[in-house]
């Protein structure tokens, strides 16, 4: 996944905590940075004297820089009309055209020859909206989208929106970024984070940006001023299009250990009962020794044990309890609180376990 930070100069930080949030974001595998053209409370003349320096960092660190812009911009940065050559001088590489832009001149700015892209709202985007830029004739291949943030309590989208909204958007072949919160340094002027979806609003980071990769996102970005170094560290090592889910080992054998490690495949053919590796009998190495066979409870990790014969090395995730079988180690739980994230792991879904 390409992930990515958020940055508003003219804010919260100070010039160097945004060059040193820069620099720690490269070195996690970050290579996307967010920023913020229009917000009301920003401080114009910071925001002036600052920019420069932070998005030739950035170019320097080779990260796409993503610009969220709207009409009041132009008086912001004193550009006397809409001139995309300016904003490829100050090295922004994506236009998000937030509001005030129609299909038309969308249109147009997608087949511009000066390599800058154009990012959609995907929080609002419709059928219609979708329909009038296909119409207009827009190029997709320079078009992705990202869904909005919410400061205000109680003002982020459903997970069923976010899901409908990026199903429409791939459809049309086009990828979906979204944001979740830190719970380090919170942005002005509500300090309450800046979720897209309103259930990750006091959720770790951790959880949310796994929560969106489970959700199929394609890029997820953190949204607020200056998130803590493990979160820096998740984000930009988060694998893409795979359910992780945080689980509990039960096991000190070295040989189920290992086999833990793997990213599974869950079979095209669902059981009823349990969703079932597809790959976890091939990647075995060693001998399953029987231990820990007791009553398998929704989410607990089994391994088949030598006494399963052929199926030595089976590994499942429990959906439906059953009882104990001697031939069926439990080796590990998925933690309770994720158990909702077994709801993603449809068939041929890639899987994997973050043991605690």
């Amino acid at each position: 996944m390409e992930n990515g930070i958020s940055l508003y100069p003219g804010l919260d930080n100070t010039l160097e905590e945004n060059l040193q949030l820069l620099s720690t974001a490269a070195a996690c595998g970050i290579r996307r940075v967010f920023t913020s053209l229009h917000i009301p409370e920003t401080d114009t003349a910071v925001l002036k004297r600052e920019l420069a320096e932070i998005l030739a960092a950035a170019r320097r660190y080779d990260m796409e820089i993503i610009s969220d812009i709207s009409p009041r911009t132009l008086s912001m940065l004193d550009m006397p009309e809409f001139d995309l050559a300016a904003f490829q001088k100050l090295g922004i590489t994506t236009l998000r055209l937030d509001y005030g832009y129609s299909a038309e001149q969308i249109a147009e700015l997608s087949h511009n020859d000066l390599g800058i892209c154009l990012q959609l709202n995907a929080s609002t985007i419709t059928e219609k909206i979708l329909a009038d830029l296909q119409a207009a004739g827009t190029d997709f291949s320079h078009v992705d989208a990202l869904h909005n943030f919410y400061p205000r309590r109680g003002t982020g989208i459903s997970e069923d929106i976010l899901r409908r909204k990026t199903k429409m958007l791939h459809q049309a072949g086009i990828k979906v970024g979204a944001f979740v919160p830190s719970q380090g340094k919170q942005r002005e002027p509500l300090f309450e984070g800046l979720p897209t979806l309103e259930t990750h609003r006091l959720w770790h980071t951790d959880r949310a940006a796994r929560h969106m990769a489970a959700l199929g996102i394609d890029s997820v970005f953190l949204s607020d001023s200056l998130p803590l170094p493990d979160e820096l560290k998740t984000v930009g090592q988060l694998p893409g299009d795979e359910v992780v889910l945080r689980a509990q080992l039960f096991t000190d054998d070295a040989v189920q250990q290992e086999l833990l490690r793997h990213t599974f495949t869950a079979r095209e053919d669902e059981a009823r009962d349990a969703i079932r590796a597809q790959e976890s009998r091939g990647l075995l190495k060693g001998t399953v020794e029987p231990e820990n066979n007791k009553e398998r409870r929704r989410g607990a990790i089994t391994i088949d044990n030598k006494d399963y014969l052929r199926y030595m090395g089976e590994l499942e995730i429990i959906k439906k309890s059953q009882p104990a079988d001697m031939r069926v180690n439990v080796v590990g739980r998925v933690t309770e609180c994720e158990l909702f994230m077994l709801k993603y792991i449809t068939p041929g879904r890639k899987f994997s376990f973050q043991f605690a």
